[in-house]
């Protein structure tokens, strides 16, 4: 918790003017009942008109400044509550994106957007009222303890009994709260997790007609939520009540010690309406101290839910330095794995074990296998998305693990499986892979990811609006264009992570084709399951269950590899007609 105070940085004025303004409202505050009792004691029992106007002209005088001091106090803490926030998450998001695949993966996409919107707007109100309250209302339930001293002390007495039942109740209650309210974040994770995954899947859930299962899932998640926010509303809601009937018993304490201490002259019936104020501001303090402790409890709960992710250590560290000479043996090699294993964390078993093979510049690497066999896995490994657990991976002559992240991933470009656009325009996106790219070098790669011509068939060409996830494009443009948007930034290794799967044969062809023309040595590596796709490429990976079965062009794993010729077999017919 110490470093998140941290982000508060910049906003120490504003974190101790709100919390001095309102104690100086409450001493305003405190001096109200005074001249009451004044007014009751000395102008109506005297009947001095002019006394009773001067101490209200003084009441409204109070008022006036209290309100002042509130409003200024609300500024600042307000100030300093949006501005510690957005600090807050800033600093989340900038940490959650230096955070490996691994990391991304074990905490799950649902909760941390949950701890980037609900959990933050929590602590930003937590601590709005805090600023605001936990100063003040102390210092009130004090005050008029003391105060009410001044008046009677064997009245007071009554204050030095009530205040301790009243704090048992409200950090009881507090105590029991703060641990219920993680849980009810955490259920709240699950029922966005839902919302999400049948948002993005609405058409799959349609397609199966799985339309009322989903419901029966989403209801059973919110009805769990809801279960545990009745649970803590209810022990929540216990404090007012309670507050209440330890309050009011004490007034009734008090009008009886002051009935009696009237009667026997010690004490006049002004004083007696002073205790009373001076209770029922204790009241009104603890009530307002009540939803503060609420409040505190939830920002407290989402402020741990925040920590956990911001100590979460990303599992990857880029060197700043860019590596030296490349030996000499390794002059002409693009991508080497040497025995390389990957096991995911938590996984039970191996990903990938026991890869070896060099890709050398300028060749044309295919990877093949079938589903589950470790392709995307094996790719994922050169940009270095994921640490190998074994062996090791290098590119043009240095392990992947010595390359400063911008050099790395300045020399490797990704075309993801799931093709990803973002709001914006077709421009835009390109530019995602050189922001100095100039129209022309846009155009080039258009040209080469076959997708030139229906960018030149729309309105505004380059400047077409693309929606969020390219929702008003096809498949198979959308494909093109995150492939085009990797060409634009020139890489020297390219892959194409099954990125081709929704264009025709004819496209795929051309799409190889123009590949291959590219001026330069650039190391292609094609994942897919297309044998045609492949059977062209320098090499050919053909996995199998995590393990390398085949290595070699076409033809030697036709003849040597059973895996790759039962793929094979499966799509063509003799005299390569497709079945």
């Amino acid at each position: 918790m110490n470093r998140m105070l941290g982000y508060l940085k910049g906003y120490e004025r504003e974190s101790v003017l709100a919390p001095l303004f309102k104690m100086l409202e409450a001493t305003f505050d405190l001096f109200v009942p005074l001249v009451m009792a004044d007014i009751v004691n000395v102008g109506i029992a005297a009947h001095d008109l002019h006394y009773i106007l001067v101490r209200c002209g003084l009441l409204l005088l109070l008022a006036f400044i209290g309100l002042t001091c509130s409003l200024t106090a609300q500024y600042f803490s307000a100030k300093a509550a949006v501005g510690y926030s957005t600090a807050l998450r800033h600093a989340l998001f900038a940490h959650i994106q230096s955070l490996s695949f691994s990391e991304m993966d074990t905490l799950g996409t649902s909760t941390l957007i949950t701890r980037m919107t609900s959990d933050v707007n929590q602590v930003q109100s937590g601590l709005n009222l805090f600023l605001r309250l936990f100063l003040r209302s102390p210092f009130v339930v004090l005050g008029a303890m003391v105060m009410a001293f001044t008046v009677n002390a064997r009245a007071a007495m009554i204050f030095v009994v009530t205040i301790p039942l009243l704090s048992v109740v409200v950090f009881g209650v507090m105590v029991i709260t703060r641990p219920l309210y993680k849980t009810v974040q955490t259920r709240l994770d699950r029922v966005l997790g839902l919302t999400r995954e049948n948002l993005t899947g609405a058409r799959v859930v349609r397609a199966f007609d799985k339309e009322q299962t989903e419901v029966n899932r989403f209801e059973d998640a919110n009805a769990l939520l809801t279960k545990m926010q009745l649970h803590v509303g209810h022990i929540s809601a216990l404090m007012n009540p309670l507050t209440y009937v330890i309050i009011n018993l004490a007034i009734v304490a008090l009008l009886y010690v002051g009935s009696v201490q009237i009667h026997v002259g010690d004490m006049a019936s002004g004083d007696v309406i002073a205790l009373v104020n001076y209770m029922n501001q204790i009241l009104v303090e603890l009530v307002k101290l009540a939803n503060l402790i609420v409040q505190v409890s939830k920002a407290l709960a989402c402020a741990g839910r925040v920590q956990a992710v911001l100590d979460t250590k990303p599992g990857m560290q880029f060197p700043q330095e860019v590596p030296g000479e490349v030996p000499a043996e390794k002059q002409n090699d693009a991508v080497r794995f040497d025995h390389v294993g990957l096991t995911y964390a938590g996984a039970g078993a191996p990903s990938l074990t026991d890869i070896s093979f060099t890709a050398e510049k300028g060749q044309t690497i295919g990877v093949i296998g079938g589903t589950g066999s470790g392709k995307s896995s094996l790719v994922s490994l050169i940009p270095r998305f994921y640490d190998a657990t074994e062996g090791s991976v290098e590119i043009f002559g240095h392990p992947v693990q010595n390359y400063p992240r911008e050099e790395l991933r300045g020399k490797v470009s990704v075309v993801m499986q799931k093709a990803q656009l973002f709001g914006g325009t077709i421009r835009s996106n390109l530019l995602w892979g050189n922001q100095n790219a100039s129209d022309a070098d846009l155009w080039a790669a258009l040209e080469t990811a076959q997708a030139a011509e229906f960018v030149h068939s729309k309105p505004l060409g380059l400047d077409e609006p693309v929606e969020q996830g390219g929702r008003n494009l096809s498949g198979g443009q959308k494909q093109r264009l995150t492939i085009a948007r990797a060409l634009v930034s020139k890489p020297e290794i390219l892959i194409l992570d099954d990125s081709a799967s929704a264009l025709d044969y004819a496209t795929d062809a051309a799409l190889r084709k123009a590949l291959a023309a590219l001026p330069g040595s650039m190391t292609v590596f094609i994942v897919s399951q297309r044998a045609a796709s492949l059977q062209h490429a320098d090499q050919i990976l053909v996995l199998d269950d995590g393990h390398l079965v085949g290595l070699g062009t076409h033809a030697e794993l036709l003849a040597s590899c059973p895996v790759y010729e039962e793929i094979y077999a499966s799509q063509f017919k003799k005299g390569d007609a497709r079945q």
